[in-house]
């Protein structure tokens, strides 16, 4: 992990806009069109409560269920369209055909199919996050040095022992950085299916808001959604650290 002072820029530019959002909100005074960064503070403190106890654990729960079913789903795809050129010629062209499709305009569909229930919003989430991970593992299996696959041929290692040995460790990084992308884009995911049909989640409190006009109680959910991204991000690279321990030592 890089040393903390590396990300005070960053910190100071953050710090800079929103002294600016403060000063433009105070002068322009229409909350319920530009609250105020002060003003979204309050109402998140105020709505705690129901926030983190109700909404947030639902939203945590789409994202989870999404992120471990992309993450299955797009691994064994990979390792599928690695081992056999038929499977990648049969589904990379609609792998990558399907991110021309906007997600936003599927929701509403997955609302009529699934209901108001929580697999609408994990269908959505799964497709935002499945491209990531699929194609980062595939990019991964496939770069695997030739060379080091040939010697492990005439060691007399058979497909899985070079899978195991040689595919894998190859992959780990790719798969990280395509998980990387996945996790954040999982929030992403979440509060636009929550944000078309849901009983529950913070998408879903923040459109409830917005139909009453409570500028700060709509931007109150979308900072704790920006919590919980940044710190599923901090997780995964947690895991990676943990997971590519060899990678110092090279």
């Amino acid at each position: 992990m890089r040393n903390w002072s590396y990300y005070l820029s960053s910190c100071f530019l953050v710090f800079l806009l929103l002294i600016i959002w403060q000063i433009g909100a105070s002068t322009y005074d229409k909350p319920f069109i530009l609250p105020a960064p002060g003003g979204i503070l309050a109402e998140l403190w105020e709505l705690k409560e129901i926030l983190i106890t109700r909404h947030l654990p639902a939203t945590l729960l789409i994202i989870l269920i999404g992120l471990t079913m992309s993450i299955i789903l797009g691994v064994s795809l990979a390792m599928a369209m690695n081992f056999s050129r038929t499977v990648e010629r049969a589904f990379y062209p609609i792998l990558i055909a399907s991110q021309t499709i906007p997600i936003i305009a599927l929701a509403p569909i997955f609302v009529l199919w699934f209901g108001y229930s929580i697999w609408s919003k994990v269908v959505v989430t799964i497709l935002i996050t499945f491209f990531p991970i699929t194609v980062s593992t595939f990019d991964g299996l496939k770069s695997v040095n030739k060379d080091l696959r040939e010697l492990m041929l005439t060691m007399g290692a058979g497909k899985w022992a070079i899978f195991h040995n040689v595919s894998v460790p190859t992959a780990l990084p790719y798969f990280f950085s395509g998980l990387k992308v996945a996790v954040t884009l999982s929030v992403i995911g979440a509060a636009i299916g929550e944000w078309l049909g849901a009983e529950a989640g913070l998408g879903y409190f923040s459109r409830r808001m917005m139909t009453q006009f409570n500028g700060a109680a709509v931007f109150a959910p979308i900072v704790l959604l920006s919590i919980a991204g940044i710190l599923l991000f901090l997780l995964v690279t947690w895991l990676e650290t943990i997971f590519l321990k060899w990678r110092k030592s090279l």
